[in-house]
């Protein structure tokens, strides 16, 4: 798999770097490490730092980074720790930073790892293992109306008080102990046309806790303030999304960061005295091609926003 392995918008990040051979930068997201290959390729006396929760992918880096590990520092970590991380390593002025914020596909791939409602395995979700909170503690002992609510939030999922509801009384004759049982109680909370759709009846519900279980959108915001603070002038942030809720959020943190000016529109001169900190380039996101969807469908929904540090 990993030979076949295209990272999404591949070409778009590099530009969007606007990568230097003596310049130092953070792939926040190592997965499997296909950006992180192009990136350390084109270096020669710089670094690249490479950040991911999941220890597998750190494990496999020395393999899939053949040839460029003397450029390479891993780092065991959650990118919306970024602050603490860099800073304990006395890493700064940083020349360009990547963020995918898809679930690797090895994590997806992996049944045992508990993220697929196509497999039966025990409710896991965790990206990092060493984290204590499970899918299996937020499915059996969370309350009726958080479950609702991150079904609603975390998964736009419109019938969200129906499938918590159908939790809770499932849960109350036994556990709900693997996803085929989970995706069972869901089935059994949804209307027949919903089961009809052509997407998965369980999609939605299983993406809302696997975001609770791994506090991703939390971790998201926490990185997009801290990322634009270590960069150098003309420095790069690049972010690659895949769903509306992490896109809202790296649009809006974005946006802010390139406005500067907090006045009220109606002040006559500006009191608050801030300055725009990146400048948007483009200021729309950056959509994959049809010739890479046709190659790889699951860049479809991807959109890779770019940010350069005034």
């Amino acid at each position: 798999m990993d030979l076949i392995h295209k990272p999404v918008l591949l070409r778009e990040c590099l530009e969007g770097l606007k990568l230097r051979p003596d310049g130092t930068y953070v792939d926040g997201t190592l997965g499997r490490a296909g950006h992180s290959r192009e990136i350390a390729a084109r270096l020669t006396t710089g670094r690249l730092v490479c950040i991911d929760r999941d220890q597998a992918a750190l494990d496999a880096a020395e393999e899939r980074l053949a040839g460029h590990l003397d450029k390479v520092t891993l780092i065991h970590g959650n990118f919306g720790d970024l602050a603490g991380l860099l800073d304990e390593r006395g890493i700064s002025g940083v020349d360009g930073m990547l963020f995918d914020l898809g679930v690797s596909s090895p994590q997806l791939d992996d049944p045992e790892r508990g993220f697929s409602y196509m497999h039966d395995a025990p409710l896991d979700m965790r990206m990092d293992r060493s984290e204590t909170l499970t899918a299996h503690a937020v499915v059996n002992q969370w309350p009726q109306e958080e479950l609702r609510r991150i079904l609603w939030q975390y998964g736009e999922e419109r019938y969200a008080p129906q499938i918590a509801a159908a939790i809770v009384r499932r849960r109350a004759e036994s556990p709900i102990a693997t996803t085929l049982e989970l995706v069972d109680t869901i089935r059994s909370a949804m209307p027949a046309q919903a089961l009809r759709e052509k997407q998965h009846p369980a999609k939605r519900s299983f993406q809302a806790i696997r975001i609770a279980v791994n506090d991703e959108l939390s971790a998201v915001d926490r990185m997009l303030q801290a990322a634009v603070p270590r960069l150098s002038p003309g420095g790069r942030l690049c972010v690659i999304s895949f769903h509306s809720l992490e896109d809202r959020i790296v649009k809006n943190a974005l946006a802010e960061l390139a406005k500067g000016c907090t006045c009220p529109p109606d002040f006559p001169v500006c009191v608050c005295g801030k300055t725009p900190q990146v400048v948007l380039t483009p200021r729309k996101p950056i959509l994959p091609t049809a010739e890479e969807i046709a190659e790889n469908p699951r860049a479809r929904s991807a959109k890779l926003r770019v940010a350069e540090k005034r």
